[in-house]
Order: structure tokens, then sequence, then C-alpha cells
């Protein structure tokens, strides 16, 4: 076996990490912005949720395509587009809010649209990188996105206290993500196209038709919601609801982000042990119980340990359910497309619901919505056990 072939594992492996890992510091940069521009634009809860919608709308419209473009294209080409059309447009926000919402919208849209598609493709690769290590690491692809977010959260904090502006820290932080994920976008290995049976290929019309694979989209959207809802909405409700200093909520945010990660990362060694169902099952109890503490926390301590809690409850529902959609080789693209699909529509109808609930009644007890979800994904686990 030559050097390059012993190495490709490696160097595909820590390409895929950085891809995830950037995207999450992307995320966690601008959600760590959001008071700030909530604060500047005179938002309330649901104008601000509406503003978000932007983000999941972009993303509803790019998911559709991104299966029949990863396939395509490959998942190289499109996650380093994604990543230049990601930096140019959370910058166009960053500097856009000055003049009004208008400019967010449509700069937010163009995000979203740009995260829908890089999260499919890269999704794509890391389940061909899984297939060929031979071993559940789906999740810890995923907990590099979290490790992301943590960073991307903790700098947003550091970057809050220090009163430097909105544009200065966004902009600079979308030079390092684009500039780091085109880079390392070469080192991905060939997608596996291989053709279906008989000849010809897999449609995403076919996936939608598939009892098992909408099992999952519904499955991964109940976990989009809660982990959406922690990123849109702790920061906020920490803030309005109990009464914290913005560097206080952003704090919550973080160890919501960190809880994520210590879960995806230690994933893998419960989920090769025990299987997807059961595993899954005991997270989603894990994560209702710690958003009912975070709601109905007498104080800002109990509502830290609540949110530690969700985190580490919402970890793996994403990434395992992409995962699952991704068992088949040749039906991967499609089938990720259609659950990634269904599961942004939680980003889509998520803000909005929040807001409204808290502008009627709080933000915190706006995220009880997200409990309801929560237990219907208890049912929905049996969907992920791998095809015969």
């Amino acid at each position: 076996m030559s050097t390059v072939e012993t190495s490709e594992p490696r160097v595909s492996t820590r390409s895929v990490y950085i891809t995830f890992i950037f995207l999450g510091v992307a995320m966690a940069t601008f959600a760590s912005r959001i008071p700030q521009i909530r604060d500047h634009l005179g938002l309330t809860p649901s104008e601000l949720g509406l503003v978000l919608l932007a983000i999941a709308a972009g993303s509803i419209t790019s998911l559709p395509l991104a299966g029949h473009l990863v396939h395509r294209f490959g998942s190289r080409a499109m996650v380093g587009t994604m990543a230049i059309m990601l930096g140019a447009s959370l910058s166009a926000a960053a500097i856009g809010y000055h003049f009004g919402v208008v400019p967010v919208v449509v700069a937010l849209y163009l995000y979203g649209f740009s995260t829908g598609a890089w999260d499919v493709a890269m999704n794509v690769q890391a389940a061909v990188v899984e297939r060929r290590i031979g071993r559940s690491i789906m999740s810890r692809f995923h907990a590099g996105y979290s490790v992301g977010t943590v960073a991307g959260a903790l700098a947003g904090a550091a970057v809050v206290q220090a009163g430097i502006g909105v544009t200065w820290h966004v902009v600079l932080a979308c030079v390092l993500v684009t500039g780091a994920v085109v880079v390392s976008v070469r080192g991905f290995v060939p997608d596996e196209t291989e053709p279906e049976p008989g000849g010809g290929t897999f449609s995403a019309l076919a996936a939608w038709r598939e009892p098992r694979t909408l099992l999952i989209g519904v499955f991964v959207l109940a976990f989009a919601l809660t982990e959406g809802a922690g990123i849109d909405w702790i920061n906020i409700a920490l803030i309005d609801d109990y009464g914290t200093t913005a560097a206080t909520g952003t704090l919550a945010f973080a160890l919501f982000l960190a809880a994520m990660t210590v879960g995806r990362w230690y994933g893998p060694n419960l989920l090769d042990r025990y299987g997807r169902v059961p595993v899954l099952r005991a997270l989603a109890v894990i994560g209702l119980g710690g958003l009912l503490i975070f709601v109905f926390g007498p104080s800002t301590p109990v509502a830290f340990a609540g949110a530690l809690l969700w985190g580490l409850g919402a970890s793996l529902g994403f990434p395992v359910g992409m995962s699952a959609a991704a068992d088949e080789p040749a039906r991967a693209p499609a089938r990720v497309g259609v659950v990634a699909s269904i599961g942004y529509c939680a980003f889509l109808g998520g803000p909005p619901l929040i807001g409204f609930l808290g502008d009627h009644y709080t933000v915190s007890r706006g995220l009880l919505a997200v409990a309801m979800l929560l237990v219907l994904s208890i049912a929905l686990t049996p969907a992920l056990r791998p095809p015969r």
C-alpha cells in the first residue's frame, strides 16, 4: 500500500472536520450578535423571528436542489462555492443592518441558501469518509461543527464585552471562515456515485416517496427545532426573562453548544455499543427534561443547568439522522437532500412560531412548542435502524 493510500483517510477526515468546524464558527459568530442587531433595528420578538425566517427560507430554497447539484458537481466544488457565498452574505448582513431591515433580510436569505447547500454537500462527503473508515463517526464530524459554534460563541461573548462593533467582528470572521474552507476542501475524496442496479441514477423525486426517508426527515425536523431554538433564543430568553446581561446570555448559549459538542464527540462509542434507537430515545428524554428545567427554572443557575441538559439531549439527532439517510451510498445524495429539506423546515417555522408565542407570553414559554416535537421524536426512532 502506498503512502498516499495510507494517508488518504487521515487527510479526508481532517478536511471534513475543518468544513464542519468553520460552518459552526460562522453560524455562532452571527448568532452571538443577534441581540445587538435586534436592539439597533428596534425589533420585537415576533419581528426578530420574521427576520430570522429569511435564513430558513434561503435554506429551504437550496435544499431541494442540493442533492442534484452534489451528484453533478461533487461535494468538493459545492462546499467551496458555498463557503464563498456564505462569507459574502454574512458580511453584507453585518454592514447592511446600519441601513435598515431590508438589507439584512436579503443577506440572510443568501446566507441560508449557502448554508443549506453546504450542509448537504459536507454530509454526503462525511458519509463517504465514514463508510471508508468503517465506524459510526458522523456525530464526531457534527461535534466539529459544535466545537466551531462554541469557539464562535465564546469569541462573540468576549467581543461583546470588549465593545467591538458588529461589522468588524463578523466581516473578519467571514474572511477567516472562507479562506480556511476553500483550502480544506482540496482534501475531499471522490463521492461514491455508482449507478443503481440495472443502470440509471436514483432521483430526489423517488426519495420523496420512501416512507423510511420521510420518517427520518420528521425525526430530524424535531431535533433540528430543538437545536435551532437553543441557538436562536437561549441568549434572548436569559436577557429578557431572567434579566441577565448580554454577556451572561451569550455564556448560556456557549454552555448549550458545549454540551452538544460533548454529546457528539462521545456519541459514536454509545452508538456502536447500543445502537441508534435506544441511544436517541434516551437523549430525547434528556433534552426534554433540560428544556423544561430551562423554561420553569426559578433562577439563572438553574436555567444554565437546563441549557446544559438541553444541549446534551439535542446533540445526536441531526447527525444520526443524516447518517441513516446515507446508509446506501448510491442513494445518499438524494436521501440526504430530502431529509435535510424536511429538517430545515424547523428553521423555517421555528423562529416565527417562538417569536409569536414570545410576544403573547414570554420567549421561555414559547419554547414549550419544542417539547411537543421531542415527544414525537421518541416514537419515530425505529425508522433510524439500518435497512436490511
